[in-house]
Protein backbone atom coordinates (compact mmCIF):
# COMPACT_ATOMS: atom_id res chain seq x y z
CA UNK A 1 0.00 0.00 0.00
CA UNK A 2 0.94 3.49 -0.90
CA UNK A 3 -0.36 6.97 0.56
CA UNK A 4 -2.09 6.95 -1.98
CA UNK A 5 -3.76 3.56 -3.04
CA UNK A 6 -4.87 1.60 -0.31
CA UNK A 7 -4.99 -1.70 -2.69
CA UNK A 8 -3.00 -4.98 -1.32
CA UNK A 9 -0.69 -5.60 -3.88
CA UNK A 10 -2.81 -8.82 -5.42
CA UNK A 11 -5.80 -6.52 -6.22
CA UNK A 12 -3.97 -4.93 -8.58
CA UNK A 13 -3.69 -5.99 -12.54
CA UNK A 14 -0.71 -6.15 -14.16
CA UNK A 15 -2.74 -4.54 -16.98
CA UNK A 16 -4.00 -1.08 -15.53
CA UNK A 17 -6.69 1.20 -17.54
CA UNK A 18 -6.62 4.54 -16.33
CA UNK A 19 -9.52 7.48 -17.20
CA UNK A 20 -8.86 10.92 -15.94
CA UNK A 21 -11.73 10.79 -14.11
CA UNK A 22 -12.77 8.10 -11.34
CA UNK A 23 -16.33 8.36 -12.34
CA UNK A 24 -15.75 7.20 -15.75
CA UNK A 25 -13.33 4.21 -13.72
CA UNK A 26 -16.48 3.16 -12.03
CA UNK A 27 -18.91 3.60 -14.92
CA UNK A 28 -16.47 1.10 -16.93
CA UNK A 29 -15.88 -1.37 -13.76
CA UNK A 30 -19.35 -1.60 -13.96
CA UNK A 31 -20.16 -1.89 -17.67
CA UNK A 32 -17.20 -3.73 -19.33
CA UNK A 33 -15.97 -5.84 -15.93
CA UNK A 34 -17.36 -9.43 -14.44
CA UNK A 35 -17.20 -9.30 -10.59
CA UNK A 36 -15.16 -6.23 -10.41
CA UNK A 37 -14.00 -5.30 -6.96
CA UNK A 38 -13.36 -1.71 -5.60
CA UNK A 39 -9.88 -1.76 -4.25
CA UNK A 40 -9.13 1.88 -3.42
CA UNK A 41 -11.03 4.89 -2.80
CA UNK A 42 -8.10 6.93 -1.29
CA UNK A 43 -8.79 10.70 -1.94
CA UNK A 44 -11.99 9.81 -4.04
CA UNK A 45 -9.79 8.35 -6.76
CA UNK A 46 -11.63 4.71 -7.49
CA UNK A 47 -10.13 1.80 -8.68
CA UNK A 48 -11.72 -1.28 -9.38
CA UNK A 49 -10.47 -4.96 -10.01
CA UNK A 50 -12.48 -7.55 -12.65
CA UNK A 51 -12.45 -10.06 -15.27
CA UNK A 52 -13.02 -8.80 -19.32
CA UNK A 53 -13.51 -11.94 -20.84
CA UNK A 54 -11.84 -13.71 -18.09
CA UNK A 55 -8.43 -11.70 -18.38
CA UNK A 56 -7.99 -9.89 -14.94
CA UNK A 57 -8.06 -5.98 -15.48
CA UNK A 58 -7.75 -2.89 -13.12
CA UNK A 59 -9.34 0.34 -14.28
CA UNK A 60 -8.26 3.33 -11.93
CA UNK A 61 -8.52 6.99 -12.37
CA UNK A 62 -5.62 9.35 -12.32
CA UNK A 63 -7.06 12.84 -11.88
CA UNK A 64 -5.77 15.83 -13.96
CA UNK A 65 -2.66 16.91 -15.06
CA UNK A 66 1.24 15.09 -15.40
CA UNK A 67 1.94 15.17 -11.74
CA UNK A 68 -1.11 13.55 -10.86
CA UNK A 69 -1.10 10.96 -13.42
CA UNK A 70 2.63 10.77 -12.22
CA UNK A 71 2.22 10.09 -9.10
CA UNK A 72 -0.31 7.18 -10.16
CA UNK A 73 1.05 5.60 -12.47
CA UNK A 74 4.51 5.38 -10.43
CA UNK A 75 3.18 3.63 -7.99
CA UNK A 76 1.24 1.26 -10.04
CA UNK A 77 4.15 0.35 -11.97
CA UNK A 78 7.05 0.74 -8.97
CA UNK A 79 4.98 -0.96 -5.80
CA UNK A 80 2.45 -2.83 -7.38
CA UNK A 81 3.93 -4.72 -10.02
CA UNK A 82 1.96 -3.29 -13.14
CA UNK A 83 3.30 -3.90 -16.67
CA UNK A 84 0.98 -1.89 -18.86
CA UNK A 85 -1.25 1.20 -18.40
CA UNK A 86 -3.47 2.17 -20.91
CA UNK A 87 -4.75 5.87 -20.41
CA UNK A 88 -8.14 6.53 -21.70
CA UNK A 89 -8.94 10.16 -21.96
CA UNK A 90 -10.48 12.80 -23.74
CA UNK A 91 -8.86 15.55 -25.73
CA UNK A 92 -9.03 18.81 -27.55
CA UNK A 93 -8.81 19.16 -30.92
CA UNK A 94 -6.21 21.54 -32.82
CA UNK A 95 -7.27 20.63 -36.10
CA UNK A 96 -10.41 20.12 -39.02
CA UNK A 97 -8.81 16.51 -39.38
CA UNK A 98 -9.48 15.73 -36.26
CA UNK A 99 -13.45 15.62 -35.04
CA UNK A 100 -15.41 15.23 -32.32
CA UNK A 101 -15.48 11.42 -30.94
CA UNK A 102 -13.08 10.35 -33.61
CA UNK A 103 -10.67 8.19 -31.51
CA UNK A 104 -6.76 9.56 -31.11
CA UNK A 105 -3.55 7.22 -30.59
CA UNK A 106 -0.94 9.32 -28.73
CA UNK A 107 2.43 8.48 -30.94
CA UNK A 108 4.59 11.24 -29.37
CA UNK A 109 3.48 13.49 -26.45
CA UNK A 110 4.83 17.01 -26.60
CA UNK A 111 4.95 19.02 -23.30
CA UNK A 112 6.54 22.11 -21.35
CA UNK A 113 7.02 20.07 -18.22
CA UNK A 114 9.86 19.89 -16.01
CA UNK A 115 8.28 16.15 -15.30
CA UNK A 116 11.28 14.55 -17.58
CA UNK A 117 13.56 16.48 -15.89
CA UNK A 118 12.53 15.93 -12.42
CA UNK A 119 12.59 12.04 -12.97
CA UNK A 120 16.21 12.61 -15.27
CA UNK A 121 14.45 11.01 -18.29
CA UNK A 122 16.37 12.37 -21.09
CA UNK A 123 13.39 13.35 -23.88
CA UNK A 124 13.49 16.93 -23.32
CA UNK A 125 9.89 18.15 -24.86
CA UNK A 126 9.03 14.84 -26.52
CA UNK A 127 8.31 10.99 -25.63
CA UNK A 128 7.26 8.40 -26.98
CA UNK A 129 4.85 5.37 -25.72
CA UNK A 130 5.90 1.67 -26.06
CA UNK A 131 4.99 1.42 -29.98
CA UNK A 132 6.20 -1.62 -30.70
CA UNK A 133 4.84 -3.94 -28.37
CA UNK A 134 1.08 -1.73 -27.53
CA UNK A 135 0.73 0.50 -30.27
CA UNK A 136 1.10 -2.35 -33.28
CA UNK A 137 -1.81 -3.99 -31.18
CA UNK A 138 -4.00 -1.16 -30.50
CA UNK A 139 -4.03 -0.11 -34.19
CA UNK A 140 -4.23 -3.89 -35.69
CA UNK A 141 -7.52 -4.60 -33.55
CA UNK A 142 -9.25 -1.29 -34.08
CA UNK A 143 -8.30 -2.43 -37.78
CA UNK A 144 -9.84 -6.09 -37.20
CA UNK A 145 -12.94 -4.14 -35.07
CA UNK A 146 -13.23 -2.03 -38.05
CA UNK A 147 -12.52 0.88 -35.65
CA UNK A 148 -11.17 4.05 -37.30
CA UNK A 149 -8.46 5.61 -35.18
CA UNK A 150 -6.50 7.97 -35.91
CA UNK A 151 -2.81 8.58 -35.06
CA UNK A 152 -0.12 11.76 -34.31
CA UNK A 153 1.16 13.95 -31.48
CA UNK A 154 -0.27 15.00 -28.22
CA UNK A 155 0.16 18.24 -26.41
CA UNK A 156 0.40 17.40 -22.79
CA UNK A 157 -0.15 21.01 -21.54
CA UNK A 158 0.36 21.74 -17.51
CA UNK A 159 -2.37 24.75 -18.37
CA UNK A 160 -6.02 24.29 -19.17
CA UNK A 161 -6.18 27.92 -19.51
CA UNK A 162 -3.75 28.97 -21.21
CA UNK A 163 -3.00 32.65 -22.31
CA UNK A 164 -0.67 31.89 -25.19
CA UNK A 165 -1.82 32.18 -28.21
CA UNK A 166 -3.56 29.06 -29.73
CA UNK A 167 -1.60 29.47 -32.99
CA UNK A 168 1.95 29.42 -31.35
CA UNK A 169 1.19 26.33 -29.17
CA UNK A 170 0.56 24.46 -32.19
CA UNK A 171 3.53 26.06 -34.17
CA UNK A 172 5.61 24.84 -30.88
CA UNK A 173 4.48 21.09 -30.42
CA UNK A 174 3.37 20.17 -33.84
CA UNK A 175 0.59 18.37 -32.05
CA UNK A 176 -2.64 17.63 -33.63
CA UNK A 177 -4.65 17.30 -29.88
CA UNK A 178 -4.39 19.16 -26.27
CA UNK A 179 -4.72 16.70 -23.39
CA UNK A 180 -2.51 17.25 -19.91
CA UNK A 181 -1.27 13.25 -19.15
CA UNK A 182 -0.23 11.40 -21.61
CA UNK A 183 3.80 12.87 -20.94
CA UNK A 184 4.16 12.12 -17.92
CA UNK A 185 2.94 8.44 -18.33
CA UNK A 186 5.33 7.88 -21.04
CA UNK A 187 8.20 9.71 -18.52
CA UNK A 188 7.36 7.17 -15.72
CA UNK A 189 7.35 4.15 -18.73
CA UNK A 190 10.72 5.10 -20.13
CA UNK A 191 11.99 5.48 -16.58
CA UNK A 192 11.04 2.20 -14.96
CA UNK A 193 11.58 -0.23 -18.19
CA UNK A 194 7.25 -0.43 -18.04
CA UNK A 195 4.90 -0.35 -20.86
CA UNK A 196 2.62 2.78 -21.80
CA UNK A 197 0.21 4.02 -24.09
CA UNK A 198 -2.56 6.47 -24.70
CA UNK A 199 -6.13 6.35 -26.66
CA UNK A 200 -7.85 9.60 -26.48
CA UNK A 201 -11.53 10.56 -27.35
CA UNK A 202 -12.08 13.87 -28.86
CA UNK A 203 -14.63 15.82 -26.60
CA UNK A 204 -14.29 19.12 -28.28
CA UNK A 205 -12.59 21.22 -30.98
Amino acid sequence: MTAHNKAKKNEISNVVLMPGDPLRAKWIAENFLDNSVLVNEVRGMLAYTGLYEGKKVTVMGHGMGNPSIGIYSYELFSFYNVDLIIRIGSAGSYTKNIKLHDLFLVNNAYSDSTYAESLEVPVKNKTIPSWDDINEIIVKTANENNINIKQGTAHASDAFYSSIPLNEIIKKSKAEVVEMESFALFVNAIKLNKKAACILTCSDS
